[in-house]
């Protein structure tokens, strides 16, 4: 069966700084690109409708949840996902706080937090307990208790603080 009014078009994204030309429907979400033509699976297919954040992706330096994200509309804007956080295999301050803090147990939810996070921190730098909170609540994570979590975020943005105290 052929799908009328469905339109096929070639476009390019711009995703952790590489251009890709993919080949959409008009109705593709940015997730099944990412995932499904791309291969990059470190956002992840959860929910499919906005609740759960583990396809939290940053356009333009803010969070988004790409389940819900034409990839037409990603056209023109600068996308990263988890696999764009690290540069030359150092993972960042706040991947290594993950892990040292105990903020990964399954990891499921992990991508979508740490991009919620890097958002929080592109928008705002000195977020209060609240602010972060807030940053996370869209996450649905059943291993940690989220207690982990915020910790580890806390430590990044002391760390941050200080060093910036310091120069």
């Amino acid at each position: 069966m052929i799908n009328k009014g469905v339109k096929k078009r070639l476009i390019t994204l711009n995703i952790n700084d590489r251009d890709y030309h993919v080949i959409i429907d008009d109705r593709d979400t940015l997730l099944y690109i990412l995932r499904d033509k791309l291969m990059l699976t470190g956002t992840k297919d959860a929910c499919g409708v906005g609740e759960c954040g583990a396809c939290t992706v940053l356009v333009d330096g803010k969070a988004v949840l790409s389940c819900l994200m034409l990839a037409i509309d990603g056209q023109g804007k600068k996308i990263t996902t988890v696999e764009g956080l690290a540069k030359d295999g150092k993972l960042t301050d706040l991947q290594k706080a993950f892990i040292q803090y105990g903020a990964i147990q399954c990891g499921y939810c992990t991508s979508g937090m740490l991009m919620s996070v890097v958002g929080l921190f592109n928008t705002n730098p000195n977020p209060t307990k609240n602010d972060i909170k807030k940053a996370i609540e869209g996450n649905i994570c059943r291993c940690t208790g989220y207690n982990k979590i915020i910790d580890a975020i806390e430590a990044v943005k002391d760390k941050r603080l200080k060093d910036k105290n310091d120069r």
